[in-house]
């Protein structure tokens, strides 16, 4: 046998081993408790979405999946710990929201994790809305009224947000952008502070959350004019959407997803979205994602990659040209 033939069949039989090896460890992951890292403290959407996900992946392959609050920076902490310190054999994997994945990367220009590098994308598992609301004191009752009180009023309306570059304060930029109007922006350290001040007078408008704001649209403390999401929510089923109300692309959508290290083998990476998107899509699990505000929607991998990269680059635009800087 001549030596390049020698190495030619070297190669093969090497591919082939290690090929089996990686069948191999994917058909016995998990062989231990997987670890769901929520990069915020206790309660709150992104810690709810993470008992979930931990609580399927339970289900589904008999091990443990427990979840490790690493709050810091805004979740940066947990991020970057997934990212640079976490082995990639998909027993550490990330519950990342929309500010970690998308606008971080758009405002923090020194980012220790790159997302798209870093992190290999497991599933997208929902979303949730924003929903315009103002204070019964400001004379609209739609979205083309208030239009119109903005352009004869140019910077007379304020909206507060729970600080620049969070979901509300993008929301408003984009609605200026889109509509043409100019507004005042008001920041506040907190979304609860922000709504505090709109209920009290202080405030014209917000973007708020759907599903804390919902009972305060009921109870007629506050007036909806718009959903951001692309379809109607089920929380407020008569509200119109924004394309609905005559104002096309204006979607702002707070994205979660589970993300594990880059190296992460494909199989491994395939096992984790089976298993998820079969345990989350079940009756009772839409539901009890719903009381939560937020709406189911699985992915594939290669799906949740996309979102991931599109969404990136239309609010790395937004933002810039807003001139929007992190706080």
């Amino acid at each position: 046998m001549t030596s390049l033939l020698r190495g030619l069949w070297l190669a093969a039989a090497l591919g082939f081993t290690f090929e089996a090896a990686a069948q191999t460890t994917a058909q016995s992951y998990p062989s231990r408790p997987i670890r769901v890292v929520v990069p915020y403290p206790p309660g709150g959407g992104n810690d709810n979405m993470g008992r979930l996900i931990a609580q399927r992946l339970t289900e589904a392959f008999k091990q443990p999946a427990v979840v490790d609050n690493r709050g810091g920076a805004g979740g940066r902490v947990g991020a970057e710990y997934v990212a640079k310190a976490a082995a990639p054999d998909g027993y550490t994997l990330l519950m990342a929201g929309s500010t970690l994945m998308i606008t971080a990367p758009a405002l923090y220009q020194n980012l220790q994790y790159d997302v798209q590098r870093d992190f290999a994308p497991i599933a997208h598992v929902g979303h949730t809305a924003y929903v315009l609301v103002v204070h019964p004191a400001v004379p609209v009752k739609t979205v083309s009224q208030f239009i119109a009180l903005c352009r004869s009023r140019p910077g007379a309306l304020n909206y507060s947000s729970s600080g620049s570059g969070g979901p509300a304060h993008l929301a408003g930029e984009l609605l200026q952008s889109l509509a043409g109007i100019r507004m005042v922006h008001v920041p506040f350290k907190g979304g609860s502070v922000a709504m505090t001040q709109l209920l009290g007078g202080e405030i014209d408008f917000t973007f708020g959350n759907i599903q804390p704001t919902a009972p305060m649209v009921r109870s007629g403390r506050l007036r909806a004019l718009a959903v951001t999401s692309p379809q109607r929510s089920r929380i407020l089923p008569d509200v119109p959407t924004f394309a609905e109300a005559g104002v096309p692309g204006l979607e702002v959508l707070i994205h979660y997803g589970v993300l594990a290290p880059a190296a992460t083998p494909p199989e491994i990476v395939a096992r984790l979205n089976g298993a998820l998107v079969k345990g989350l899509n079940t009756p009772e699990t839409r539901k009890r994602m719903e009381g939560d505000g937020v709406e189911l929607a699985t992915s594939t991998p290669q799906e949740f990659g996309t979102i991931i990269r599109t969404e990136t680059d239309r609010w790395t635009k937004i933002i810039k040209a807003a001139g929007i800087k992190p706080e």
